[in-house]
């Protein structure tokens, strides 16, 4: 229960008395918490696809990923982007501590963003007001979403699990606490996402959710060079491309398929 108290306190804005520093404690060793937390913001935001129309579903999305989840998240985003745009190692590591937004942050936020909206425009175009193919399970964009946001955190969990920390802050508390083993039940309380899937829907909604650790996997391999490891800023801009991806990656396989 602390692990999830601090969970629920560290990624989203919900609020949550009574809190203390050992539920903090226990969700730096707990990243199975992770996945647990996105499926409640995704059950939430995925709600907006049974609005009539396609922009008010959009819209709602969005308002309601933000709502729950905050800024924070977004913020490491656009300190990410400031620090990819600078050319030398240790002006990265700078750039990473400063509060202005930089060209670099500001394209970044607006690309995601940019991202996020058309992936929520394509999911809804054909499944706003709960149609879509279902079997009493729930519509096929709520699923996506809700798989996408799962996979958003899962792969937070991976980049922390399989992370070295790039310097003392955020990021060295999360990495330092877990190892590779952790993602085991990262993985087990992920899949539950995929039971059940509306007639013909299972291969998007796997799309979706492995799409934020392969995103994060990718982000791995280059912050290396980049940062010299994981910071909190990266965490947070997982999350924030992970959900902008696997919202496309769910609609591109859904088409296919």
């Amino acid at each position: 229960m602390h692990a999830l108290r601090g969970a629920v306190t560290f990624l989203t804005r919900i609020p949550i008395p009574g809190g203390s520093v050992h539920d903090w404690r226990a969700f730096a060793r707990a990243p199975w918490t992770f996945p647990v937390v996105g499926a409640l913001i995704g059950a939430v935001a995925g709600l907006a696809f049974l609005a009539p129309s396609l922009w008010t579903a959009a819209a709602l999305y969005l308002v309601a990923i933000y709502l729950l989840g905050g800024v924070t998240h977004a913020d490491g985003l656009a300190d990410l982007g400031d620090a990819v745009a600078a050319h030398d190692p240790e002006r990265r590591r700078e750039v990473l501590k400063d509060t202005t937004l930089g060209v670099g942050g500001a394209l970044a936020l607006g690309v995601t963003l940019i991202v996020t909206v058309l992936g929520a425009l394509a999911l809804g175009t054909g499944f706003v007001g709960g149609g879509g193919a279902g079997d009493g399970t729930g519509t096929v964009a709520f699923r996506i979403v809700l798989a996408a946001e799962v996979g958003a955190k899962a792969g937070m969990a991976t980049i922390v699990c399989l992370g070295s920390p790039a310097h003392d802050g955020l990021g060295s508390t999360l990495t330092s606490a877990v190892g590779p083993l952790s993602l085991l039940p990262v993985g087990l309380l992920s899949a539950p996402v995929l039971l059940a899937a509306p007639a013909g829907a299972f291969p998007a909604l796997l799309a979706a959710l492995l799409t934020g650790p392969l995103v994060a996997l990718v982000l791995l391999v280059r912050v290396r060079p980049w940062l010299g490891g994981v910071s909190g800023d990266v965490i947070g801009a997982t999350n924030e491309l992970g959900r902008a991806v696997a919202l496309h990656a769910g609609v591109v396989v859904w088409a296919i398929v």
